[in-house]
């Protein structure tokens, strides 16, 4: 199929309303949780407790969980690309006698595979299972990276039956509910969360490709993202901050949330009274496409700099983690015990808390890996080795199904 993009002579990062712009960061991010940070070590929040004495604990069992993983620390960093990566599926690397072609080719097609995947990762919910013909019976992130792999491998998102292994506006338009639920494998017998809301997404992000031709092409595919930001890629080089401000300005409409500024959706963002502007942003999935996108860029022939502008991922693990090894406790234990909204306050705060004890544990835990000139261990290294399967395995000591301990009212779509 043809294509053709257009208006490259546009800025990288747009430029909404200014107030708008500082939340749509990693640094908000970041500055808004440390504020929540900041409050609970002052004992002044509603509904937890901060144990900074737990944190020590914390740190030698991540750093003990990432050198049983990773002998001899060469940590892959956090990314969709690993959960691929079990099931057989590796990012094709870029061999020296490719052409910037067939590398950018390569790009586009990941580009076009890990975007749905990771959009679509949002909690399953603790009963859904997937069964893949070589890997058996899946659950959860990794049941989720197989499923939406099928999805892509399958010709579900092409337009073009002559080239199935690409992600056109014109399928995710149409994305149904029945197709996910066979992809999925999902039913009465085997409910996923959120698969109605999981559909639409898919379908609103086909009506945002078709409404950036600039940046996704005519028509609309999703792997054309690697050709704008390479058009503005500076010699060869782009920075971490510019890819997640693009994108949290394109994607911003795709979650449903009614918080906005400037007629500009804020996206995976809650309020709490203890930030200085009442807004707190997390951005998790967000973010976490950006971590899946260095690989795909850098085998496009891209430089990506700036990686540890991206904060912790404010998730069920990573969070989970503090609140089962006591460094985080409930003042009322009814928060356990009853399902709580995405948005309300306690997750807010509890998401918060979990950002910014990560910004203080990839220290702590760094300190404990600290070998000779070993370079400092990066946020996507900690929660690798790491934080994220530290908080899986006392999930499953804690509760026999490795739920996390707070019960998530969840859509599918964002946390």
């Amino acid at each position: 199929m043809s294509s053709r993009l257009a208006g490259r002579e546009a800025p990288l990062r747009p430029a909404p309303d200014e107030a708008v712009r500082r939340l749509l960061s990693a640094e908000a991010v970041r500055t808004r949780c440390h504020d929540i940070m900041a409050a609970a070590e002052r004992d002044e929040l509603t509904h937890f407790q901060w144990h900074p004495g737990k944190v020590a604990d914390i740190a030698a069992y991540v750093a003990a969980t990432t050198r049983q993983r990773f002998p001899n620390l060469t940590i892959p960093p956090h990314s969709r690309w690993r959960h691929f990566e079990v099931l057989g599926y590796h990012l094709a690397p870029a061999h020296p006698s490719d052409t910037a072609e067939s590398r950018a080719e390569i790009a586009r097609r990941a580009i076009d595979l890990v975007i749905p995947s990771v959009l679509l990762d949002a909690g399953a919910g603790p009963h859904w299972q997937y069964r893949d013909p070589r890997h058996g019976t899946l659950s959860r992130s990794e049941g989720l990276a197989a499923a939406s792999l099928a999805l892509f491998t399958g010709g579900e998102l092409s337009a073009d039956p002559d080239d199935p292994l690409r992600t056109d506006a014109e399928r995710l338009s149409g994305c149904e509910e029945h197709t996910l639920a066979r992809v999925f494998q999902a039913g009465a017998d085997n409910p996923l969360v959120g698969l109605r809301e999981r559909a639409a997404l898919l379908r609103r992000l086909g009506s945002l490709l078709q409404d950036h031709p600039a940046i996704f092409g005519t028509p609309a595919r999703l792997g054309h993202l690697f050709d704008y930001i390479a058009a503005h890629a500076s010699d060869g080089c782009v920075r971490v901050p510019d890819i997640l401000s693009l994108l949290l300005t394109i994607l911003g409409p795709l979650w449903p949330n009614p918080l906005a500024q400037s007629g500009i959706a804020l996206g995976d963002c809650g309020r709490h009274p203890a930030s200085r502007d009442g807004y707190v942003p997390f951005h998790k999935l967000t973010q976490w496409l950006v971590y899946s996108l260095i690989e795909p860029l850098a085998v496009g022939g891209l430089r990506v700099t700036d990686e540890d502008h991206l904060t912790g991922l404010a998730e069920y693990r990573n969070g989970g983690l503090l609140l089962d090894m006591g460094a985080l406790t409930v003042r009322d234990r009814r928060l356990l015990e009853y399902p709580q909204p995405a948005g309300s306050e306690p997750v807010i705060e509890w998401r918060a808390l979990t950002v910014a004890a990560l910004d203080t544990l990839r220290v702590a835990v760094g300190q404990r890996l600290a070998a000779g000139q070993r370079p400092p261990l990066t946020m996507a290294q900690l929660m690798e080795g790491g934080t994220w399967a530290a908080g899986r395995a006392v999930a499953a000591r804690a509760r026999g199904d490795g739920r996390p301990p707070l019960n998530i009212l969840s859509d599918g779509t964002v946390f």
